[in-house]
C-alpha cells in the first residue's frame, strides 16, 4: 500500500499574542462551547507556547500549530503554517 498516512497529531488555529521570546510564539486559541447548565454559547480560550525556529510569525498573525514532543517545560507545540498575515496598521 502506498496511500498517504493521516497524522494523529492535533492541530489548532489561533492568533499570535506574543513574539518576544526567542524561537517561541504565544498563541491564543479561542473556541465556542455550550454552557453545561444554561445552554448559552460562551467563548473559551487557551494560550499555547509554540516553537517558531525562524521567527517568521509576528504579533497578530493567525497561524496553525501542531502537537509535538516536549521542546521545553511549557512548549510542546510547533508552529506549522501561516493562515492569515496580521493587518498592517
Amino acid at each position: 500500500m502506498t496511500e498517504a498516512k493521516t497524522s494523529l497529531k492535533r492541530t489548532l488555529i489561533g492568533k499570535v499574542v506574543s513574539d518576544k521570546r526567542a524561537k517561541t510564539v504565544t498563541v491564543l486559541v479561542e473556541r465556542r462551547v455550550k454552557h453545561a447548565l444554561y445552554g448559552k454559547i460562551v467563548a473559551k480560550s487557551s494560550k499555547y507556547h509554540a516553537h517558531d525556529e525562524t521567527g517568521q510569525y509576528l504579533l497578530g498573525d493567525t497561524i496553525e500549530i501542531t502537537e509535538s514532543r516536549p521542546i521545553s517545560k511549557t512548549k510542546n507545540w510547533v508552529a506549522t503554517r501561516l493562515v492569515e498575515k496580521a493587518a498592517a496598521v
